[in-house]
């Protein structure tokens, strides 16, 4: 594995604010751009930083206004048409160039199909380092530096992480880990539009057709009740009882990985550390045993519901409610008071 070039020369008093890299789709801002800029403000609070949003695109200036109203100090659109549909190239172009003529401290992005594409790419570019698929952020005490927490040797234990020399300090966050920005009237930001230094001839791979999935698109981050099933339902027709229940509730079916690599289900709907990172209002664990690598995903639910044969299984120990018995009795159950009116409510 090749390492970065360490710039010996760089001068740390150089590098000021925390930036989070917007992220757009079709002209509407990500949800996980208003967590990154809840997480940027509370690292912001503790070193005394501006927070400071970039977004590539065009034609969005109604959508970046808006982002005023989540407390931050300025938002920077890079502007061209040339930035209207993604394009690996000229996003990572147009944000390093950038980068490395305004020097901010800390970058942070969504690690998110997009972030994950343009955030090693931009590291490279200006000649840093980056912590993917970060679960916790904090601040050091000792000298300001951004401490980057996430799983590692497969979610058995937590790695803190450290950029101690080269700057800016770069961190992809998983969506849904972090709590949202508040939205506040009046603000006092300001849009400052940029023109990038960009041609057709920097972007090598173009977009030639979008083509969009005819699948039902699971929202598992946004979904306030989950209900997710494990190696428990014992097979793809036990997930009919955990839709049934999940549709009685109004709520997202979710999965442990592994019934997503048994087939059972679609990988769309997996929940944990290598799946969508969730906390609803309520989830239901069914037939999961509590696996690290799953409650990764999910531990932040507001009350979480397990139902499990085995009373010794681990998700006992962290949910708030607990269930011992058959899924094929307990859920039937659930759904006959459901539709009697005795209904859970959030």
């Amino acid at each position: 594995m090749q390492r970065a070039k360490v710039n010996q020369s760089i001068n740390l008093k150089d590098y000021n604010d925390i930036w989070v890299i917007g992220e757009q789709r079709e002209g509407k801002i990500h949800p996980v751009t208003i967590e990154l800029i809840g997480e940027a403000k509370k690292l912001a609070s503790e070193i005394g930083k501006k927070v400071i949003v970039v977004v590539a695109g065009y034609e969005i200036e109604e959508e970046v206004k808006k982002l005023l109203n989540y407390g931050v100090d300025k938002v920077l659109y890079i502007k061209s048409p040339l930035l209207k549909t993604f394009s690996t190239d000229g996003y990572a172009i147009s944000i390093s160039n950038l980068i490395l003529e305004r020097k901010p401290e800390i970058v942070l992005v969504g690690a998110t199909s997009i972030g994950r594409d343009i955030g090693p790419r931009i590291a490279a570019k200006i000649g840093t380092g980056l912590v993917a698929d970060c679960t916790k952020l904090d601040i050091d005490p000792t000298d300001g530096k951004i401490l980057q927490t996430r799983p590692a040797f497969g979610g058995n234990l937590m790695a803190t992480i450290i950029c101690p020399i080269n700057r800016p300090q770069m961190a992809t966050v998983r969506p849904g880990v972090m709590q949202k920005a508040q939205h506040i009237d009046n603000p006092t930001g300001v849009v400052e539009e940029i023109t990038p230094n960009l041609t057709e001839a920097d972007i090598i791979a173009k977009v030639i057709e979008i083509v969009k999935s005819g699948k039902k698109r699971v929202n598992l981050i946004d979904a306030k009740i989950i209900v997710s099933g494990g190696r428990g339902v014992k097979g793809p027709e036990g997930f009919e009882l955990i839709k049934a229940l999940a549709d009685a509730l109004g709520g997202e079916v979710g999965s442990s990985r592994a019934c997503v690599d048994a087939g059972w289900i679609d990988s769309m709907h997996q929940v944990g550390q290598t799946g969508t990172t969730v906390r609803p209002e309520i989830y239901f664990a069914c037939g999961i045993s509590g696996a690290i690598q799953h409650l990764a995903g999910m531990s932040e639910s507001k009350y979480i519901v397990a139902i499990n044969t085995d009373s010794t299984a681990p998700i006992f120990k962290v949910c708030d409610f607990g269930i011992v018995g058959d899924l094929k009795e307990v859920i039937p159950a659930m759904i006959e008071g459901i539709e009697k009116g005795k209904a859970f409510e959030i």
